[in-house]
């Protein structure tokens, strides 16, 4: 099953990467978005159906202002001080056990941020990066899902101590350093093959470096199950689980990507 999501999403991803407009591509990370948020938002407000949904358009007006309004600080700034307002007061209206307000609280807060600004920066990348921006977006990709497949095959075959087993009793510490090759190989790959106005000396440095956090964002989510019970965060993805369970690395490597572009 993993094999046939494969084979079915990804060529689909790469004709909208460069056949279609990056609005379009836009759209995609938009949806997934939306998807996204609403696994985390039940994980946070189980059986809150409008609590839920109210985070899922939290989280899509963050990503839409973020995309559509870059270059205007004001809405920018509206919208990022509008999230914390609504996210704190909502517990008030909704209020459930009291138990869970603080988590709930602090989830309508941070949740539409770690959603909807980190994960929009995939999209920002395809649109800023002009006819290179589909590239960008390839090897960005590469850095989080190589680093999936070098750490899970490490760990498999090799690992042996716990890289952080309250949180993650499988992940290993030789397959954390098996994530960092898959991520490095992403990187030369790209600067020798589709994307040469990277020179390899940025690249392998910005994989490690992105590889490594992209680890740590894989961590958090796997933090966030732990805490609230939860196995998979969703049945979206065939034989993957839910979309978070996918895209929680990309999340932390796609803004250190964007950032690098931005100050390089």
């Amino acid at each position: 099953m993993r094999l046939l999501t494969a084979v079915v999403f990804v060529p689909l991803l790469l004709a909208l990467l460069f056949v279609g407009p990056a609005w379009g591509f836009y759209l995609l990370v938009a949806a997934a978005t939306a998807v996204g948020a609403s696994e985390l938002f039940a994980m946070t407000h189980p059986g809150d159906r409008v609590a839920q949904g109210i985070g899922v358009a939290l989280t899509a007006g963050v990503s839409a202002a973020v995309y559509f309004a870059t270059q205007d600080a004001r809405v920018l700034l509206a919208v990022f001080l509008a999230v914390p307002v609504v996210g704190v007061l909502l517990p008030l209206w909704r209020l459930g056990q009291i138990e869970t307000a603080g988590l709930r609280i602090m989830a309508n807060v941070a949740a539409p941020l770690y959603l909807g600004a980190l994960f929009c920066t995939i999209a920002l990348l395809r649109r800023d990066m002009g006819a290179d921006g589909p590239r960008w977006v390839v090897m960005t990709l590469t850095f989080a899902w190589l680093a999936d497949t070098g750490g899970y095959f490490a760990g498999r075959f090799l690992g042996k101590n716990k890289l952080y087993e309250k949180v993650s009793p499988k992940k290993t510490r030789e397959g954390f350093y098996g994530a960092l090759g898959g991520a490095t190989l992403g990187a030369v790959v790209a600067s020798l093959w589709y994307l040469p106005s990277i020179p390899i000396s940025h690249a392998v440095p910005l994989a490690i470096f992105a590889g490594a956090l992209g680890q740590m964002g894989d961590l958090v989510e796997s933090l966030l199950k732990r805490s609230t019970g939860i196995k998979d965060s969703g049945w979206i993805v065939p034989g993957h689980g839910g979309l978070l369970d996918r895209v929680d690395a990309l999340l932390i490597v796609s803004p250190i990507v964007y950032l690098y572009t931005v100050f390089r």
